[in-house]
Formats: structure tokens, sequence, C-alpha cells
């Protein structure tokens, strides 16, 4: 992941850690990249409730997605990615604990 890419990156999740709509659609976003069928998707239209900075930071996401030729993941923020998992979405972190 490029420099501008991890900035916008890190500042979604920044936003995802909130307890807003905002945030909410911040969690959304990523979670719907880590994974989709588990974890729900991301409606676009979302990006209309969302300050223009922030949906600028998705669409720098979204457009180095769009520019890879295999999958790419951000696991190196996974201990993050888990919290707002565990935050957005507590059924599903319940039932991957109970799995552990």
């Amino acid at each position: 992941m490029d420099e501008a890419t991890r900035a916008a990156f890190e500042r979604i999740l920044k936003v995802a850690r909130d307890d807003t709509h905002q945030s909410r659609r911040a969690a959304n976003f990523i979670l719907a990249w880590w994974n989709a069928d588990g974890l729900g998707g991301f409606d676009l239209a979302d990006l209309f409730a969302v300050d223009r900075v922030i949906a600028l930071d998705m669409a720098q996401v979204f457009s180095h997605l769009a520019g890879r030729s295999v999958a790419d993941y951000p696991t190196e923020y996974r201990t993050e990615i888990e919290a707002i998992i565990s935050a957005w979405r507590p059924e599903a972190w319940a039932g991957a604990t109970e799995m552990v």
C-alpha cells in the first residue's frame, strides 16, 4: 500500500473507531473489504452520508484496490480491524471468538 493510501486508510480507521453515523459507514467500508460475506457489504450511497474528506479517503483506498491484479487486504491492521468487528458486529465477533 502506498503512503497516500495508507494515510487515507488510517484516517478511515480512526473514524470507524468512534460512535457516529459516519463511523458506522466507515466501519462498513472497512469490513466490506475485510470480509463482505461474513461482515456485510458497503452501500455506495453511504458516500453521500459522510464528510467529503472521508468519501475522498474511501475513494483513495478503492482506487488503490482497483489497480491491484490480485486481492490485497490490510492484514497489518488486523488488531484494529478486529476491534472494529467487535464494536460494530458483536454477533459476528462472538461467533468468531467462540470457535477459537
